[in-house]
């Protein structure tokens, strides 16, 4: 246990511009998306869904968001449509984690957002337990409805995180964290 302790006290997110290759191959894929779907999932609805975006297929994807970007915003320039047509090249492998929360009868919409919410955040930490680097965003992309069709959600899903995956080209620096007792209330007595 020691050391999966340690695994998560170092665990940092960076920046996708700082990734380089290799991103994971199939196999080391198939782990980390495997490692993802184990999450709290109340009910076994499996509220959740993955897109893949690797190879050719992060600049096809990229292409999407381009023509959305500039259908909605007339006056970008050159540079800022170039910029959302290599969005996701900017690692080796990004995975849309989708949201696929619904009303349900016996299960809350919020509790299968989080159950999407712990895929992310298992992929995140399943990447760092892999030896590769990675960081959880939405970006505009996960808020805007033309741009979540472009990349094939229906109309009830929502992009919970694009999880960029890949190796560090420097090694990440910490950041200072909360202190406990900034983000901590203990209820230890009666009446407390």
């Amino acid at each position: 246990m020691p050391d999966a302790l340690e695994l998560l006290k170092t665990r940092r997110s960076v920046k996708p511009v700082e990734m380089t290759g290799p991103g994971p191959a199939e196999a080391d894929l198939n782990t980390l998306l495997t490692v993802a779907s184990r999450v709290p999932d109340h009910g076994k609805l499996a509220p959740w869904r993955f897109i893949v975006f690797a190879g050719e297929g992060r600049r096809a994807a990229g292409d999407k968001i381009a023509a959305v970007f500039q259908a909605s915003r007339p006056d970008a320039t050159a540079d800022q449509i170039a910029f959302e047509r290599q969005r996701f090249e900017r690692a080796p492998l990004v995975v849309a984690v989708v949201s696929r929360a619904a009303p349900h009868v016996k299960i809350p919409e919020w509790e299968q957002q989080l159950s999407a919410g712990a895929a992310c955040m298992n992929l995140v930490t399943a990447s760092h337990a892999m030896g590769y680097v990675a960081s959880w965003l939405t970006e505009w992309p996960a808020y805007d409805r033309a741009a979540m069709t472009a990349l094939g959600l229906a109309e009830h899903e929502r992009v919970a995180g694009f999880v960029y995956i890949g190796k560090a080209v420097k090694p990440p620096e910490d950041r200072e964290r909360p202190k406990l007792d900034a983000v901590v209330t203990y209820y230890r007595e009666a009446g407390r």
